[in-house]
């Protein structure tokens, strides 16, 4: 007999087919088999779908939970939305493998360069582990979605140089006992080896994170240990990932994939019709590097991110070419240099260069909408588009602006207007989600906890792109976010419904599924907040063939596992 069946569901099984009238029988965590719609096989439970749809759990391939899922093993909002397996480790950081003594400098530079809540990452992570198996078995046992990490460059560099990992190169004897120690991680079960090089990233210290001083040797070296791992990846930031890459960039790639001998993906494409040499030049770079038989894939996210800004905290406004240093500046002096007219000419003047890259699209002053306020000075401002102010002021946009967060002394929490929302925008995101070179994630989910929600889109793209726009069909959407990133990892057994898999399951009204609205939420530890989505229209999210969600509620269930390397994935194809 089966443990449970679900009958009277529209199933889309993850391979793109159409959908179909069907049960799905569930035994002992796997999928027993699939039914016709007339067939009644005997079960101790029976699940009504009531003609919803039934699908794969939907797999997102780049999230930095690394921190989150130790005192949220839920790894909440992505587990509402349907999220029952995530990649974490991206970008070069993890929390293993770990010195005694370097919590403190870990937990600063995935502040800086994640935005986690620093007094979270205080009271949630005691950073009581050495190892990579260490970390690992820590979760063993105590998850409520499926979680695979990749070995970060920063930490395995951080361990063996110490405070010699920022501003040097390795010696040949440490070089060796990199890649040792990520030889031992791997066989701990890290899902490959992740890297950044992108300028954007620096620690605590405001200095280049660890990676960002490799050579190409040393980075060529350790994906060579990669290549001689079942079930690995590659993964990496770099600043082509901004602004599109150059030939160099190109060669790069090709010649780390070829190391490595594993698929190689990175974060993110970001499509912007006002940008579209950016565009055409990312998706000619991954067409070469197909074209010199390596796969590599940019991931790309197919909505809109809510996401807000601030002058008083850390965020993407710090990243803008040379504001960094004015916005890193104690309170009382950032807010004299946003008062001085001349530093206002630079900074406008600065975000309009070339060099702003990918960033340039959160420089659209006029088209910010305040959000909270705190002063008598703007009240009533809440919800209004800085362009309407500035009118009303006869001033330009950008001043009214820095006037208005200057009157709440920076705390004025800012919503960018999208400049990316327009007809032709969406036609380019339309037509890169087909090529063959690109993948559907980058919601950077556990990260950036208080300014971004990239967690929903699952929800959100179906309620917004098939159902509302109209873009693309729901089973090939729900194959973008299932079948495709199993397969680009190995995920055994996992990304369809098929007999034998994972019984990894999502239950959704494709009437009425979506992401509801963003709100601030201050459940995190240390008394911090984070934006939040819930879902809509998801009925239940399941793990192992167990409930984790139940009509938008967590159910508290732990059925999840750590996903390692070769016991759980196999080696994807390198073409």
């Amino acid at each position: 007999m089966l443990d449970r069946v679900i009958r009277n569901a529209s199933l889309v099984d993850g391979t793109g087919a159409p959908a179909r009238p069907a049960s799905i029988g569930v035994k002992d965590g796997r999928i027993a088999a699939v039914y016709d719609a007339d067939e009644s096989p005997e079960a101790a439970e029976v699940i009504d779908a009531g003609g919803h749809v039934v699908c794969p759990g939907f797999i997102d391939p780049h999230t930095h939970y690394d921190a989150q899922i130790l005192w949220d093993p839920a790894a909440s909002p992505s587990n509402l939305h349907g999220v029952t397996t995530v990649i974490a480790g991206n970008c070069g950081f993890t929390l293993a493998p770990l010195a005694p003594g370097d919590g403190d400098y870990t937990r600063r530079m995935m502040a800086r360069v994640e935005g986690m809540p620093l007094p979270a990452l205080e009271a949630g992570v005691d950073g009581k582990w050495d190892s990579f198996a260490e970390y690992l078995a820590r979760l063993d046992g105590n998850l409520g979605v499926n979680a695979g990490f990749l070995v970060g460059h920063c930490a395995i560099r951080r361990r063996v140089m110490g405070t010699a990992a920022v501003g040097n190169e390795p010696t040949h004897a440490q070089l060796d006992e990199m890649v040792a120690l990520l030889r031992t991680s791997i066989e701990a079960g890290g899902l490959g080896f992740s890297t950044t090089l992108a300028r954007t990233h620096s620690d605590g210290d405001g200095q280049p994170v660890a990676s960002r001083w490799a050579t190409r040797a040393e980075l060529l070296a350790l994906a060579g240990e990669v290549s001689r791992h079942e079930g690995t990846s590659l993964e990496y930031a770099s600043d082509g990932c901004l602004d599109g890459f150059s030939d160099d960039d190109v060669e790069f790639m090709i010649e780390f994939a070829r190391a490595g001998q594993r698929p190689l993906n990175w974060n993110v494409l970001t499509i912007d019709s006002h940008e579209p040499a950016r565009y055409r030049n990312q998706l000619e770079a991954m067409d070469r590097c197909r074209e010199a038989g390596t796969r590599v894939v940019a991931l790309t996210m197919p909505i809109i991110v809510g996401m807000n800004m601030s002058f008083l905290t850390f965020c993407a406004l710090n990243l803008m070419p040379d504001w960094g240093p004015i916005l890193g500046l104690p309170l009382v002096a950032r807010k004299a240099c946003l008062r001085d007219p001349e530093v206002r000419a630079f900074m406008r003047a600065r975000a309009a260069s070339p060099e702003v890259g990918v960033f340039g699209r959160l420089t659209g002053w006029g088209g910010y909408v305040i959000g909270d306020t705190y002063s008598e000075a703007n009240a009533g401002l809440t919800g209004r588009r800085i362009d309407d102010i500035a009118a009303e002021r006869g001033i330009e946009p950008f001043d009214a602006l820095l006037d208005v967060v200057l009157a709440d002394d920076l705390r004025t929490v800012l919503w960018p207007g999208a400049t990316d929302d327009d007809d032709a925008s969406w036609d380019l995101r339309a037509e890169a989600w087909e090529h063959p070179s690109v993948m559907i994630g980058g919601s950077d989910a556990g990260a950036h906890l208080d300014r971004m929600a990239g967690a929903p889109y699952p929800t959100q793209w179906i309620g917004d792109c098939v159902r509302g726009r109209r873009l693309t069909t729901l089973e090939r959407a729900v194959n973008h976010m299932t079948d495709v990133p199993a397969r680009l990892f190995g995920l055994r057994d996992r990304g369809r419904i098929a007999e034998g898999y994972h019984a990894d399951l999502v239950i959704f009204d494709p009437a009425t599924v979506d992401a509801g609205p963003v709100e601030m939420v201050n459940d995190l530890p240390g008394d911090t907040g984070r934006l939040v989505s819930r879902a809509v229209g998801v009925d239940r999210v399941l793990v192992g063939g167990v409930d984790i969600v139940i009509d938008g509620r967590e159910t508290g269930a732990r059925p999840g596992q750590v996903i390692r390397s070769g016991a759980d994935t196999y080696t994807a194809d390198l073409v």
